[in-house]
Formats: C-alpha cells, sequence, structure tokens
C-alpha cells in the first residue's frame, strides 16, 4: 500500500484498461487485507482516502483474473464499514432494557 494517487491512477489505465478521470470509484486493497485506499477523480482533481481496519479485514470480491469488479452503493457501503457485503447479517438490538 505504498502508491500514491499517480501510481493508483496510473495502475487503473494499464491493469483495468479504465479512465481514472470519469468520476468512477476505485478501491484498492492492501496484501494483509486491513487497509483499503479508494481513489477517484471530481471536476478539481484527484481524491485518495485510506481506511485501515483495526480488529479484522476488509471482505474482498475474489475474481478468476485481475477484472474489474462494480459494486452497488449498498455493497460499497458496507464493505467500508467492514461488513462482509456478500451476505449480511441482520442485528437484534432490543427495544426496552431490562
Amino acid at each position: 500500500m505504498r502508491r500514491g494517487i499517480d501510481s493508483l491512477a496510473r495502475m487503473v489505465q494499464q491493469v483495468l484498461a479504465l479512465n481514472p478521470h470519469t468520476g468512477a470509484i476505485f478501491c484498492f486493497r492492501g496484501r494483509k487485507g486491513h487497509i483499503i485506499k479508494i481513489l477517484s477523480h471530481d471536476d478539481q482533481g484527484f481524491c485518495l482516502f485510506t481506511k485501515r481496519l483495526t480488529d479484522r479485514c476488509f471482505a474482498w470480491p475474489t475474481t478468476k483474473d485481475q477484472a474489474a469488479v462494480s459494486l452497488t452503493k449498498a455493497e460499497l457501503s458496507l464493505l467500508l464499514e467492514g461488513i462482509d457485503w456478500r451476505r449480511p447479517s441482520k442485528t437484534y438490538r432490543p427495544r426496552l432494557a431490562g
């Protein structure tokens, strides 16, 4: 996870064969799985966000090759929260104490 904005944008162009200037969000995960970097381009320039989980790993989609995987907004939200977006489970919260 030592790559910066320029290196990640170049990777999007060369490896994924996509245009990083479209405004799409590109996510990259570290080898151990607990760090994620998000690259996005708005009208003014690139933004790079980093998130590191302290006690678990991000649930990452698996592919046969290094192809890009599209996620919905809801799936991306679950991914960034550290929840397994492939099979989320409902949590029961009691309404009353006691």
